[in-house]
């Protein structure tokens, strides 16, 4: 077993009866989306734990080898086309410790949500609709479902009914919105319950995506 990832812990309210593991984008790190807990404003839903965990750094393709944190390789412009599968595969393993780790704490599976952006949205369905226990949801930013030829004979049942949050970005040039539009009528397609929202913004976070995060966790977290 491969060593556990390091983490940035909060926690809302002390007894977290629900954990948030939120996957950060390539070459940021754990610190990125800690600021936006306090923007939520989760008044009313029960006790959570965010966990923030650190992608490894590892050498860059696409970026002239240079060593970065990334959850994997991006090995060309077509990502669709040229994925590094053993190191999706590689990082779902290390996110599934994570997992493990808020059970042994006392907190079920239905009672863990996974959220990232950009490679830590692909984290979020790598790992999300494969696991082989139901979870509570599955927050997806500004990313796509990775290895999508796939997810079919590999995803878990346990997750078909699992709330699927995606957004996206009108103008965003990293990873352009067909990419998005194709991995909603993937996941759609398979049956998935995904709540989709664009906004007019580029490969970043809006106030009024925040307000709706805020809104969907409230009603998945109190349900």
């Amino acid at each position: 077993m491969t060593s556990l990832l390091d983490t940035i812990e909060l926690e809302s309210a002390p007894n977290p009866t629900v954990a948030i593991i939120w996957m950060h984008g390539l070459g940021a790190d754990a610190n990125d989306f800690v600021p936006i807990v306090k923007e939520l404003n989760l008044k009313g839903c029960p006790a959570i734990r965010f966990v923030f965990p650190n992608a490894p750094s590892m050498p860059v393709t696409i970026n002239g080898g240079y060593v970065m944190r990334a959850w994997y390789d991006i090995l060309g412009t077509d990502i669709a086309r040229r994925e590094d599968e053993k190191g999706l595969r590689r990082s779902q393993t290390a996110i599934e410790q994570l997992i493990a780790r808020e059970k042994a704490r006392g907190i079920p599976a239905s009672r863990i949500m996974l959220a990232g952006f950009s490679q830590g949205c692909a984290m979020t369905l790598q790992t999300g609709l494969r696991y082989p226990e139901k979870l509570a949801g599955l927050l997806c930013l500004s990313g796509y479902v990775p290895l999508r030829e796939v997810v079919a004979s590999e995803r878990h049942a346990s997750n078909q009914h699992t709330p699927i949050y995606l957004a996206h970005g009108r103008a965003d040039p990293v990873i352009h919105i067909d990419r998005a539009e194709q991995s909603r009528d993937l996941l759609k397609t398979l049956g998935y319950p995904v709540e989709w929202h664009e906004y007019m913004m580029q490969h970043s976070v809006c106030q009024e995506e925040i307000d709706d995060i805020s809104a969907w966790l409230k009603r998945v977290l109190t349900a």
